[in-house]
């Protein structure tokens, strides 16, 4: 709390500075350029990394949470702190502990540390958390406890110890969805219920790859950094999980509903979620941040599912690969090294109409991407490596860019090992009909601009006040809300809690391929302008819309807005 306060008083003494600080001397146009471009980082705040050898390091396959039964919860659940509790009465029951302790990114940054691992946060000894699993229609009750040790006793030298994890991006009342100030402290508990129940009931609003991190007002970005982030995966009657369906409704997408995996870099599955957070390590081994730099944090090594550089063992078959840019602020670009082909089916945990076949993806932070890799065409013996081709070298945003033939960031290796058994799964011509878009709906517009003013970031020329309510849509009522990107020099991932939105127009254009889809997160290039469809409808209660940068969320760029009754 103090860090904001601080910087805040420290960018106030510019105020009347001469115009070339960002002062008052400039228009309102000429200060939404200035984006600290002088910020190339300092080696002295941010250290350069050990090195470490690449893809010598097994993956970590997370395992599914495991239930627990509801008369183990002690104290029992509130059905009465939760709306519409008893509509949707849960059926399976989680606990997670939120932990500090040490995590072995790589064997050679353990050998440093002095310890078993890097410094970690954690749920339940784990960063990823374990993968939450669910089923439309099979409501979840999941209880967290913080059990982190209190600010004066933490080890980790970033961070703040309170903790609210949201669930991005669960159609969730707001007292579960991970509100930045519905936080617990050390020694205390929050209750999650989530309903499982579609929007409006239409099959078409399913989602299927989300994920859950810590949403701490203020701290988000240094919490999720210390390992404060898992995946979820949701499963309806169509995308059933199991390529053996018999249904004939069923898209036999690869998997087998099977998830983990052993410490030698085999899967159990071929459904598998890769959570990509870049970390920067100090030279005793443990993940260092420059909490003063407001424009975005860099690591230099690319960890997949919290290892740097691992590999992957799999088969000559195809895999699903739910990919989620963690963030805290890179953008990444990701293609195989021969160049070949993946087949893009979701896009932000929405399955597309078509499948589309690229050659890379492009990811902000927060965005997810399902992609089917074909490992038939390799043989057995050879690898083929996945790398990160775009160039960024300050935290607001990349180059534009691409990364240098021989100089692409590794990111993970797939070594290809024997078949086990016939691969059944399929890519379907026809994934999940879009719901419609009537505008006649509509009764409001509202545009939300995100900016830069003085050293922090303000999303309609404010900065972040939880006690101010920005916009109150009604519960049942349709709007159109436009995203302006105001800067010429950084790149803003848009994100909207509790709804998916559908894209209208992108820089006046109709969508088209992978942006045809339902989306939460919307990546504003400089000068960027969306205009998006919503709906809001289930629930009532508090929501954010904020930048998914989450250094620049931290540093102010975030509103408030709310669902109110009709």
């Amino acid at each position: 709390m103090k860090r904001r306060e601080m910087l805040k008083a420290g960018v106030a003494a510019i105020a009347t500075a001469p115009a070339v600080f960002g002062g008052v001397m400039m228009s309102k146009s000429a200060q939404a350029q200035l984006c600290r471009l002088e910020g190339i980082r300092s080696p002295e705040t941010e250290p350069d990394s050990p090195p470490v050898s690449a893809y010598t390091q097994p993956i970590y396959f997370p395992p599914a949470m495991a239930e627990v039964s509801a008369a183990s919860i002690n104290p029992p659940a509130d059905p009465g702190r939760h709306q519409r509790y008893n509509d949707f009465p849960p059926v399976k029951f989680y606990v997670q502990r939120l932990t500090e302790g040490y995590w072995n990114y790589h064997d050679e940054l353990t050998a440093l540390t002095g310890n078993s691992g890097s410094l970690a946060w954690m749920f339940n000894g784990a960063t990823p958390g374990e993968t939450m699993v669910a089923r439309y229609g099979q409501p979840v009750f999941v209880r967290r406890y913080n059990d982190l040790p209190d600010l004066e006793n933490s080890k980790m030298p970033f961070g703040y110890p309170a903790s609210t994890i949201h669930l991005h991006n669960g159609h969730t009342a707001s007292e579960s969805d991970g509100n930045p100030m519905d936080f617990t402290i050390p020694g205390k508990f929050w209750d999650h219920h989530y309903a499982m129940y579609l929007a409006r009931n239409d099959s078409r609003e399913a989602l299927g790859s989300l994920w859950y991190h810590d949403h701490m007002i203020d701290f988000t970005a240094t919490n999720v950094y210390a390992g404060l982030s898992g995946m979820s995966i949701f499963y309806d009657d169509i995308d059933t999980g199991n390529e053996n369906d018999s249904n004939p409704k069923a898209l036999r997408l690869p998997g087998n509903l099977q998830f983990g995996g052993d410490n030698q870099g085999n899967p159990y599955g071929y459904d598998i979620p890769l959570i990509l957070h870049d970390v920067r390590f100090d030279q005793t081994g443990n993940p260092t941040y420059n909490v003063f730099d407001t424009k975005g944090h860099l690591g230099d090594h690319i960890t997949v599912n919290r290892k740097v550089k691992p590999f992957m063992n799999v088969e000559p078959r195809k895999y699903r690969f739910r990919i989620y840019d963690g963030g805290p602020s890179r953008l990444y670009e990701l293609e195989l090294s021969d160049g070949s082909a993946m087949t893009v089916i979701s896009n932000d945990g929405n399955l597309l109409e078509h499948p589309v076949e690229v050659a890379s993806v492009v990811l902000g932070p927060a965005n997810r991407y399902d992609v089917i890799i074909d490992f038939s065409r390799y043989a057995v013996g050879e690898h083929i490596d996945l790398e990160n081709v775009m160039e960024q070298i300050i935290g607001e945003g990349p180059t534009g860019r691409r990364l240098a033939a021989g100089k692409h960031m590794e990111v993970l290796r797939f070594n290809i090992v024997a078949l086990k058994g016939p691969d059944n799964s399929v890519i379907p011509s026809f994934l999940r009909a879009l719901p419609e878009i009537n505008l006649n709906e509509v009764v409001a517009h509202r545009e939300w601009v995100f900016d830069h003013d003085m050293g922090l970031w303000t999303v309609n020329g404010q900065f972040m006040d939880p006690s101010i309510i920005a916009a109150a849509p009604k519960q049942g009522t349709a709007e159109i809300w436009t995203f302006r990107n105001a800067g010429s020099s950084w790149a803003h991932p848009v994100h909207v809690h509790f709804e998916e939105f559908q894209v209208l127009e992108w820089n006046g254009k109709p969508p088209t391929g992978v942006l045809k889809s339902r989306k939460d997160v919307a990546v504003l290039g400089p000068n960027d302008v969306v205009k998006v469809f919503y709906r809001f409808d289930d629930f009532k209660g508090s929501y954010i819309i904020h930048c998914h940068n989450n250094v620049h969320e931290d540093n102010a760029m975030m509103l408030r807005w709310d669902i109110v009754a009709k």
